[in-house]
């Protein structure tokens, strides 16, 4: 039996090729499909790979490209037409855009107040599947020194350890650190767990002169401060 060949850019009428079009107009005035349909290359033998990308993005018609910063490259796979190495360019992507959006707003950076932590760290945890503590680390003058993350994972006493956290702000010489983590369901409403750890953490920096200076929640597009409620 003769295979199929996929159908390729190239085989697209010139006014309907992504890249020609970025080449020519610049990545902004590519539609998100189009974008798309340039990182997965090829279509099916059923359907154009700007059809396929389409789909894509229609498959998570509730989250539409925001799902995709969701998703891992298994559960992308699982569209019709996007196999394994297809799926893992677009998780790669979305990767590389989180990281970059994290580079221009940390650069020299100084951390102000509760929401400069928040807006700092927003691109990097609001698309986040799993909860991640990060630290920012801060100088004498509240310059961002760096961002680590310390633990994956629900979070409570035995994952986020004092030693963990307080080990990273040792190696970056950090004079206070804001405490940051993310709540997947978008509701960034402190848990009775949060308050409890954050209180256990802060009583370890006393010990150790490295204030905890807040201790910031993220959500979808919004955030919790846990100093802006006063609980710190």
């Amino acid at each position: 039996m003769t295979s199929v060949k996929p159908l390729m850019m190239k085989e697209l009428p010139e006014d309907e090729r992504p890249r020609e079009k970025l080449l020519a107009k610049g990545p902004q005035a590519l539609s998100n499909s189009e974008l798309l349909a340039i990182l997965i290359r090829t279509g099916t033998a059923n359907e154009s790979v700007m059809r396929l990308a389409e789909r894509v993005l229609e498959q998570f018609e509730n989250g539409g490209l925001t799902a995709l910063g969701r998703l891992t490259p298994r559960e992308i796979s699982r569209v019709k037409g996007i196999g394994a190495a297809k799926a893992v360019t677009i998780t790669a992507a979305v990767e590389l855009g989180k990281r970059m959006a994290m580079l221009g707003a940390g650069d020299k950076v100084i951390i102000r107040s509760p929401q400069d932590a928040a807006w700092l760290m927003m691109p990097r945890l609001r698309y986040e599947p799993k909860e991640l503590f990060v630290a920012i680390m801060l100088s004498t003058k509240n310059h961002v020194l760096s961002t680590p993350v310390i633990s994956v994972g629900c979070l409570n006493a035995s994952i986020v350890h004092p030693r963990e956290l307080f080990r990273e702000a040792i190696n970056y010489s950090a004079a206070s650190v804001i405490l940051v983590h993310n709540h997947p369901s978008g509701d960034p409403a402190p848990s009775a767990e949060d308050i409890s750890l954050t209180k256990k953490l802060v009583e370890a920096g006393h010990l150790l002169d490295i204030s905890v200076l807040d201790h910031v929640i993220i959500g979808d597009g919004k955030y919790v401060s846990l100093k802006e409620k006063g609980i710190l």
